[in-house]
């Protein structure tokens, strides 16, 4: 199994959105590096949902059920299938993930602009603890 981190604007989509629509089609991202993130998920793999604006952080956990795969809409997008898991409580903001100094070579720390990535296996342990009730 393997984990990503997905960021959405709560204002176009947000943690509530998922866990009413129960499941949806992750898309709208161009970026190259996002869109290589995106095809590489694979169904069973965990998605950290992330809220970009506001009190930026991660409030909940999706996994996808759907392969990334080109998307049909969009030649330069991907697309996969996320299910909605559960939310985090509280969020884990992005202050929070910077302060504790563990993940300072990661894409969400050094390049804010990206919106998919691959999360490091250090960042699920450290997940893990944070909420080790969680379907992590």
């Amino acid at each position: 199994m393997s984990y990503f981190l997905a960021k959405t604007d709560p204002d176009t989509y947000s943690i509530d959105d998922l866990q009413r629509e129960h499941k949806t089609v992750w898309d709208g991202v161009t970026n190259p590096q996002a869109v290589r993130a995106i095809k590489e998920m694979q169904p069973g793999d965990r998605v950290f949902i992330y809220h970009s604006m506001g009190q930026s952080g991660v409030v909940g956990l999706a996994l996808v059920r759907g392969a990334g795969r080109p998307d049909p809409k969009n030649p330069k997008s991907a697309v996969a299938d996320f299910e909605f898991l559960e939310r985090l409580e509280p969020p884990t903001t992005l202050a929070e993930i910077k302060a504790s100094k563990k993940f300072e070579d990661w894409a969400l720390v050094r390049q804010s602009r990206l919106s998919t990535m691959a999360a490091p296996e250090k960042f699920v342990e450290w997940m893990r603890k944070r909420y080790p009730k969680a379907k992590i």
